[in-house]
């Protein structure tokens, strides 16, 4: 991410971000905007007046000591304040009233900005509020997803294009040594959870070129591995039983052996060569075991990701921000953004390889790792304190993106953190030999 942040492009990345937020509520009458009490969704309209919430709270609020622009929006919208279970039953303001608080906010944000740069701490913060938003965006696609709600129409999907097609079997060898894992400092915006680099020691280790595919996973499933107990350790054992799971959540069968897959609200014919994608973190150690293999550590994906050999085969010393290189993400580089409003084959994006050859290591489906997310050394919260602290120690790491995460947030040192019963987010996995 970049350390260079004008006043122009703080404005923009939040111009773009609610863009993108308003075109995922966009068509959704109320009964939608609300949609049944679940423990992995909140009502849409309760979320999109948290953004606003959210923006006037770090800054106007926090910066600038403004009084609430609305009276009632820290007993609606405050997240630590206001349960879950009863986002449903609060008297939310109804869409238009939710739309106008929004944009109150935002042009305030634009406005005090105007005719001069940004500080140092305005800019993280822009930033922070800019990235709240658009992990909030990925929350908005996937709970469409889970709800069977129509796709998402984005104005940035029309002409996006990519390369290579079909799958990408076999292992790459990574180099051992010394691993900074982590963001260094002086590199721009950096979440609290990544701090600071520290050095780990990695041995020699073979990993996927690509994620496992549907045709991959479908094996697993059609060789009874959802059934078969020695696959599963303890917890996943209990999770499966208690969902009854045998197979992923959006498959279902269309004949004696092939299947079909649910697309927000259309069923389509599995695609053979895509990365499975809605699978919890058990389900990919289950297949692991099934296979022979087991999920990398995050310092093996990160260096597999943003690492490069040293003349001797080794693990050298540099660190890439992004699988590729330096370069920001384009279109013919990563499945990022939204632009195919979905996966593709895992052959894609060979122009987006790392030093060691991994194919879509951001982009496409974020990977679960085999690594309880924990605080890095010295860790300290920032300004955003419930961001991460919270969850050390009950979530599994994930990296690397999916097709909805926005480009500019993601990079190879940022961690994504879910628990690993989770089915609902865009995960998939790739996977290391023993």
């Amino acid at each position: 991410m970049s350390a260079q942040v004008t006043t122009a492009g703080l404005v923009a990345m939040l111009e773009d971000a609610r863009t993108r937020t308003l075109e995922l509520v966009a068509g959704l009458d109320r009964d939608r905007l609300m949609g049944p009490r679940l423990d992995i969704v909140n009502p849409l309209l309760w979320e999109i007046g948290h953004l606003a919430w959210f923006h006037e709270q770090f800054i106007l609020r926090g910066l600038d000591g403004h009084p609430p622009l609305n009276a009632e929006a820290d007993a609606l919208y405050d997240s630590a304040r206001v349960p879950h279970g009863t986002r449903w039953s609060i008297p939310l303001m109804p869409l238009p009233e939710t739309l106008g608080y929004m944009m109150q906010v935002q042009e305030a944000l634009v406005r005090r900005l105007d005719g001069r740069a940004p500080t140092p701490e305005e800019a993280e913060l822009y930033q922070l509020v800019t990235f709240h938003e658009d992990m909030h965006d990925e929350a908005f696609t996937y709970t469409r997803q889970t709800l069977g709600y129509p796709a998402p129409i984005f104005a940035a999907s029309a002409s996006v294009e990519h390369t290579g097609s079909g799958s990408w079997p076999g292992d790459v060898t990574v180099g051992g040594g010394t691993w900074r894992l982590g963001s260094e400092p002086g590199g721009g915006f950096v979440f609290d959870n990544e701090k600071w680099a520290h050095p780990v020691a990695v041995t020699p280790f073979r990993i996927a070129r690509a994620p496992v595919t549907n045709a991959e996973f479908s094996s697993f499933v059609a060789d009874g591995g959802y059934h078969e107990d020695a696959h599963w350790d303890v917890e996943g054992v209990r999770w499966r039983d208690d969902y009854g799971a045998a197979h992923p959540v959006y498959w279902t069968r269309d004949g004696a052996r092939d299947w079909m897959i649910r697309r927000f609200d259309r069923e389509e014919p599995l695609a053979p060569d895509e990365p499975v994608v809605h699978v919890n973190w058990h389900e990919a150690n289950a297949y692991c075991r099934w296979a022979g293999r087991r999920l990398p550590t995050e310092a093996e994906w990160e260096a597999a990701a943003a690492g490069a050999p040293a003349s001797d085969g080794t693990l050298g010393a540099g660190k890439r921000a992004y699988p590729w290189g330096e370069a920001a993400p384009a279109s013919d580089l990563a499945n990022l953004d939204g632009g195919h409003l979905g996966c593709v084959d895992v052959a894609a994006y060979p122009a987006g390889d790392s030093a060691w050859g991994c194919r879509q290591m951001l982009g496409n489906v974020w990977e679960w790792t085999a690594s309880p997310f924990l605080p890095f050394p010295g860790f300290a919260p920032d300004a955003y304190k419930e961001y991460s602290e919270p969850a050390f120690g009950t979530r599994k790491v994930l990296r690397g993106g999916a097709w909805v995460t926005r480009s500019r947030m993601v990079d190879t040192a940022y961690r994504n953190f879910f628990g690993p019963e989770r089915r609902d987010v865009i995960a998939g996995f790739r996977t290391v030999a023993l």
